[in-house]
């Protein structure tokens, strides 16, 4: 049975209560949200569901607080927030909902609890307590700017700001999902690729898309290289080496850095070369042949200043 409700707490919204009605009203899109604290909504009832507030949690009774004592923890010993709770009860038919393919259904709702709710959950529960200067940044941050003034008078003023911060969460909500679900997408193409491309030190992918997780899954050690169309150009581009900064596997030619057109073509050699980024990491021609030769005298120099570098090791 559908429920005719989905009963939060009134007054001043946060993140988790946002974020879980972005779940609930997907799923129920018929039902209506009331934002009391009142005892008769706020009581367990076969027609609601009732979510960040109530003082227990109780899955059956469609009941999910935890500011309660004794309040839900993951198995790692972590806390719930309202979001986390309704993420691992209505998570799986949210995807579904928004057409996930079923095989990467469990995936996804595994990579944006640890990566999207977690972080909500720590945050609401002051488990977690972002410092600097993005601080405010934060999504749970942003989102609350949206409240109401204080002197706000209003009555309806925080029901409105709630459906107006809702839909903004929506929309992040959805686009984050939407992008784990291109970038499995993605890992399939660039796996098909990487056999295709056998020894090759270079991998041609048929567009531009995320390449390195599928990379690194592969172990495809071998590969210093990426190229692909990218509007009417091709983009030559590096594979950086660590998650964590910009070191790649292996830079461009310096004698390239910086250079464009013509002056590109002479010091590459290539016709068509069009452009190489002054970090090295990024070059375009317009051509997939040119493309191709860029990265294949890259690939040489790579290998040339490798083996010199062994060689000076070996010496040493």
């Amino acid at each position: 049975m559908s429920p005719e409700f989905l009963v939060t707490h009134s007054g001043g919204f946060h993140a988790d209560e946002l974020l879980s009605s972005v779940i609930l009203t997907r799923l129920f899109p018929n039902a209506r949200i009331v934002r009391s604290r009142a005892l008769e909504w706020i009581t367990a009832g076969a027609d609601r569901i009732i979510y960040d507030v109530g003082g227990s949690y109780d899955a059956a009774a469609q009941i999910f607080d935890h500011h309660q004592r004794g309040a839900p923890l993951r198995d790692d010993g972590q806390p719930f927030s309202s979001f986390g709770l309704i993420w691992k009860h209505y998570g799986l038919d949210y995807l579904a909902a928004l057409d996930i393919p079923y095989v990467d259904v469990a995936a996804i709702h595994a990579s944006f609890d640890g990566s999207f709710v977690l972080p909500i959950d720590l945050m609401d529960n002051g488990a977690l307590s972002p410092t600097g200067p993005l601080a405010g940044l934060t999504l749970p941050a942003l989102l609350e700017t949206l409240k109401p003034a204080f002197d706000e008078t209003d009555p309806e003023a925080d029901d409105r700001s709630f459906h107006a911060a809702l839909a903004i969460a929506r929309s992040f909500v959805e686009a984050r999902i939407a992008r784990s679900a291109a970038k499995l997408r993605a890992e399939s193409l660039v796996h098909q690729a990487i056999v295709a491309a056998g020894d090759s030190r270079i991998l041609e992918l048929p567009m531009g898309m995320p390449f390195r997780p599928a990379i690194l899954k592969a172990k495809a050690e071998r590969l210093l290289f990426v190229v692909h169309p990218r509007d009417k150009d091709w983009c030559l581009t590096g594979i950086r080496r660590f998650d964590e900064g910009f070191e790649l596997r292996a830079d461009l030619p310096a004698a390239w850095a910086g250079l464009t057109n013509g002056d590109l073509e002479a010091a590459s050699g290539v016709s068509g070369a069009s452009f190489c980024h002054n970090g090295r990491f990024i070059a375009a021609a317009r051509t997939r042949e040119a493309a191709l030769a860029l990265a294949e005298i890259a690939v040489e120099e790579a290998l040339a200043i490798g083996l010199k570098s062994d060689a000076n090791v070996a010496e040493a």
